[in-house]
């Protein structure tokens, strides 16, 4: 079995979780990425975040949300995936940059368009009374 090892940001508003779309994709993620060798989650958050939304994650105000485990979304069978959920204060406007074609805010109604492992997130936010 293989492992993707992701950070992914957690932005909340009124209930609803900011979320992105890639070009080509038809399910929606969470902002977040990739963690590239030698990073710390903070480090990959900034990057990742900076790099999809142009906002900068104010880096001391990052707190882990938890961390989830799901098949990988159009991945070959048996490869999961690990995402690392954090909140924190932003300076900017979200706004799709680079492989990013779309951002949204969903909520539980949504929860059928996003990936495995940001069902078990939007479960979680619902189970804490964070989404709507």
């Amino acid at each position: 079995m293989s492992m993707i090892d992701k950070v992914a940001w957690i932005l909340l508003v009124d209930g609803a979780v900011l979320s992105t779309r890639s070009r080509g994709r038809d399910v929606w993620y969470l902002p977040g990425g990739k963690r590239e060798p030698g990073e710390s989650d903070g480090e990959t958050l900034v990057r990742e975040v900076r790099e999809e939304l142009t906002v900068d994650i104010v880096p001391d105000t990052a707190r882990h949300l938890g961390t989830f485990t799901a098949p990988a979304h159009g991945q070959p069978p048996g490869t999961m995936v690990r995402m690392a959920c954090y909140t924190a204060d932003h300076r900017g406007q979200p706004a799709p940059d680079n492989e990013i074609e779309e951002i949204g805010w969903l909520t539980l109604a949504d929860r059928d368009r996003v990936s495995a492992v940001d069902q078990l997130v939007f479960a979680h936010l619902r189970d804490a009374g964070l989404l709507r």
